[in-house]
């Protein structure tokens, strides 16, 4: 897709040149280009330079597994940053090479506390963590604890929001203002292209969030739906974090739409709908049919109608590219989640508390999540499969983990409001529930803990699931990351979509709205 224009496209085409000889430039040593690869990778314009960095990563793997490196070794900042970029690229590295910087008793020598850069890459690669790794555990834990002291702005932003669980472009935005102000000798045409590309891709993203708005706008959710959530801009920014990449427009614009309906489906089980409307919308989404909407209460036929367009206009879209039957997924998908919205509403108008096993057999559908991933591969290009749509479908271990972090963090940050205003039992009550039958009390805050513990085992599945060898190709697993990534940002305080604060709106305006001063 082309983005850029006139003379700034000649540019961008000359800055992307200097870049590149510098990637792949002999003579450079291994720190200054991986520290090159890391500012390509932090600034947004990695996409830029897929093939050139895949050869420079392979290169550096290669020599990594040939034990190339022996100086360096001893250099922390140095051994964490090659171990983060190879990692979050699926590269298999072992942690074990961290165990020279721990003393005769175990622990991580004292002398590196006053190592800040280092202490900060090890932090950051550390997020990296799978199952077994307890050196990358100890390592968040111990790099946390002593750079609580520091004031550096980068230190601040890394503890409130580890990189690789943070948003590309809000992290992108962030890192061009530290590159160039704390980066004495950063490489002036990457900082120019990076300013460049961060403006034009948001010129972009505004003239599909300009569509979007006018199609929102035309369907008058606002006034035929007052009930319902209205967070169409916010449901653009959730898929801004889905994928940034210019590539994927029109994967954006399509699922935009489909979370912006979902949330009014979720509003009309949670919020508004009584039994026997929800019965009948649940019947009526499973045969998918207009021919349906004259048993439907007047509110649930408009919301109905439009439902059923939206889906057929995709069809006719991805029908021009031979992609028609991704939408046959799309659609069972949704059917499986209005289930889960069902079976929770009925729980909630039944007083019913369920079981742990039975709350996380329904809630894991109704994070919403297996729906979404499946939604945002519709746009996408030929790397989309049928068998991708089949490997959804059969609920793999990431796709699990990322509903698990949806779902619980969600629980966690909710929960007090929700149960204000009426609704389902959250995992919560459900555990408190369960320990109480078991004779044991718990307290709300070692609820907390318990399931905060298994987001982050869900995070280590996701971690695992994405190193190569991979199940399916890379930028279908990207769509699966950057999902929980969404959740990790708008959660972390609370719950920042139902309840909009200035977070969340800084956020926006960063992204969406104030181009980067050149």
């Amino acid at each position: 897709m082309q983005i850029y224009h006139g003379g700034q496209s000649q540019e961008i085409e000359e800055l992307k040149e200097e870049v590149r000889r510098e990637l792949l430039g002999s003579g450079v040593d291994s720190l200054s280009r991986l520290k090159l690869i890391d500012a390509i990778l932090r600034l947004g314009v990695g996409y830029q330079f897929e093939r050139e960095l895949e050869e420079a990563l392979q290169n550096l793997y290669d020599a990594f597994s040939n034990n190339f490196y022996n100086i360096e070794d001893n250099d922390l900042y140095h051994v964490a940053l090659r171990f983060r970029i190879l990692r979050q690229r699926g590269y298999k590295v072992s942690c074990d090479i961290f165990n020279k910087f721990k003393d005769g008793k175990g622990n991580f020598k004292e002398s590196l506390k006053t190592d800040v850069s280092g202490m900060l890459s090890l932090y950051e690669a550390a997020h990296l963590v799978v199952h077994g790794e307890d050196i990358l555990n100890e390592a968040i834990a111990f790099t946390t604890a002593h750079l609580q002291s520091s004031m550096a702005p980068q230190v601040i932003h890394a503890l409130r929001q580890p990189l690789y669980k943070g948003l590309p472009r809000i992290e992108a935005r962030f890192f061009i203002s530290l590159y160039q102000e704390h980066e004495p000798l950063h490489n002036k045409a990457l900082l120019k292209l990076a300013k460049l590309d961060f403006n034009q891709v948001q010129s972009l993203y505004k003239i599909e969030l300009s569509e979007i708005s006018r199609w929102w706008k035309d369907l008058d959710f606002a006034r035929k739906l007052p009930f319902a959530r209205d967070r169409v801009v916010e449901c653009y920014f959730w898929i801004v974090g889905v994928y940034f990449e210019p590539q994927y427009s029109l994967a954006r614009k399509l699922l935009t739409k489909v979370i912006s309906m979902t949330s009014i489906i979720d509003d009309i089980y949670d919020v508004y709908g009584i039994p026997e409307e929800l019965d009948l919308f649940t019947a009526a989404i499973d045969r998918w049919d207009v021919s349906c909407i004259d048993q439907l209460p007047e509110y649930m036929q408009t919301f109905y109608v439009a439902l059923l367009d939206l889906y057929k206009e995709i069809e006719e879209e991805l029908a021009t590219k031979g992609w028609s039957y991704r939408v046959h997924y799309a659609k069972e998908e949704m059917k499986i989640l209005v289930h889960g919205y069902h079976d929770e509403s009925k729980w909630f108008h039944n007083n019913y508390v369920p079981t742990m096993e039975e709350y996380m057999r329904v809630s894991l559908v109704t994070s919403g999540y297996s729906m979404l991933t499946a939604a945002s591969f519709l746009g996408m290009d030929s790397v989309v499969t049928k068998e991708a749509f089949d490997w959804v479908s059969g609920k793999p271990k990431i796709i699990r983990a990322s509903t698990i972090i949806g779902r619980l963090m969600d629980d966690i940050k909710s929960h007090k409001f929700e149960q204000e205003r009426g609704h389902a039992a959250s995992a919560i009550e459900c555990y408190m529930k369960e320990k109480e039958r078991e004779g044991v009390s718990v307290t709300e805050q070692e609820v907390h803990e318990e399931l905060y513990k298994k987001v982050g085992d869900a995070w280590k599945d996701i971690n695992e699931e994405c190193l190569m060898p991979t199940e399916v190709p890379r930028p279908l697993l990207m769509r699966v990351l950057n999902l929980s990534r969404v959740i990790d940002v708008i959660y972390k305080e609370g719950d920042g979509y139902t309840h909009v604060g200035q977070v969340m709106k800084d956020n926006i305006a960063s992204v969406l709205i104030h181009p980067v001063a050149i």
